[in-house]
């Protein structure tokens, strides 16, 4: 007849008391208190009929059963962490689909963070404008007004653009009042006539850039170079105006009504899913409380 194996979180309490020579650091580092740990040493004795420490008032020291049996112990507790990393690593990546300039100016920079979670999981990043079939991601990051039929969307943030220019352009324009900017080369944007009247400008014959590029990445190089001045989002492209590398001549910032929102399928209840969700809103909700890059 088998006989009974003791609990695998007694013997993984005796493995770190052998391991630190200390039942108050081993408790420690298991979170539990010390009273806890030598509670549970004590009934692992009893249940193997085995001395595994000596005593001597507070210190105590491993016998040689005890050294002997810790030291297998940690031999085991290191095939089962290996067991659980290549777990890990072979599970599915988790599909995600952003927008080109969220992707690079967002998400990007912040998964870093993110892996070094314990319940991180593989990334496989699709960076399109267009909306995937929902068969081909498990979370979207899009922007609009919430009105994709057969997804839930939820707001992460809204849409935010103020005017940025190259450092030299602005020397040269000499800007002294919004009514100034309308004078220079605009790199074509939606929300260009709407920032105007909010800062109080009648700008009727704007004079835009003759080119007009598909992503805010791409209009914010051809700021930098010099092209014209580009409506982008401060928190965004903040890195380039703490470089120097472009401008903000104007605190004023239009937002919404677009936001970037998080899609997901009808139901989606896989928590792996549900976690990113969730880490996504906390990184938002963490930004949106901090400061925003002074003009």
């Amino acid at each position: 007849m088998l006989k009974r194996l003791p609990a695998l979180e007694s013997l993984r309490v005796l493995e770190a008391c052998v391991r630190h020579g200390s039942f108050s650091r081993a408790a420690a580092e298991l979170g539990v208190t010390p009273a806890a740990v030598s509670l549970r040493i004590r009934d692992l004795e009893a249940e193997l009929g085995v001395t595994l420490f000596r005593r001597a008032g507070p210190k105590v020291a491993a016998t040689e059963a005890g050294a002997a049996l810790a030291g297998r112990m940690a031999q085991a507790l290191g095939v089962i962490r290996t067991a659980v990393d290549d777990c890990r690593d072979a599970a599915d990546p988790l599909r995600v689909t952003a927008v080109p300039t969220f992707a690079t100016r967002w998400l990007a920079p912040r998964l870093a963070g993110y892996h070094a979670l314990s319940d991180a999981v593989p990334i496989r990043l699709d960076v399109s404008a267009e909306l995937r079939p929902g068969e081909r991601f498990d979370i979207a990051i899009r922007t609009g007004l919430g009105d994709w039929p057969g997804f839930d969307a939820v707001a992460l943030m809204p849409v935010e653009a103020t005017p940025m220019l190259s450092p030299a352009l602005a020397a040269t324009a000499r800007l002294s009042s919004p009514a100034d900017l309308a004078a220079l080369p605009l790199l074509p944007h939606d929300g260009w006539q709407r920032w105007f009247h909010e800062a109080g400008v009648d700008a009727p014959g704007l004079r835009f850039y003759a080119d007009d590029y598909p992503t805010h990445e791409l209009d914010a190089s051809a700021a930098i170079e010099g092209a014209g001045v580009a409506l982008l989002s401060p928190r965004f492209f903040g890195p380039l105006l703490r470089d120097g590398k472009l401008v903000q001549p104007f605190p004023h910032v239009i937002r919404g009504p677009a936001a970037h929102h998080i899609l997901l399928q009808p139901g989606e209840a896989r928590p792996v899913v549900l976690r990113f969700r969730d880490w996504l809103q906390d990184e938002a909700r963490r930004q949106l409380d901090s400061p925003m890059p002074a003009a």
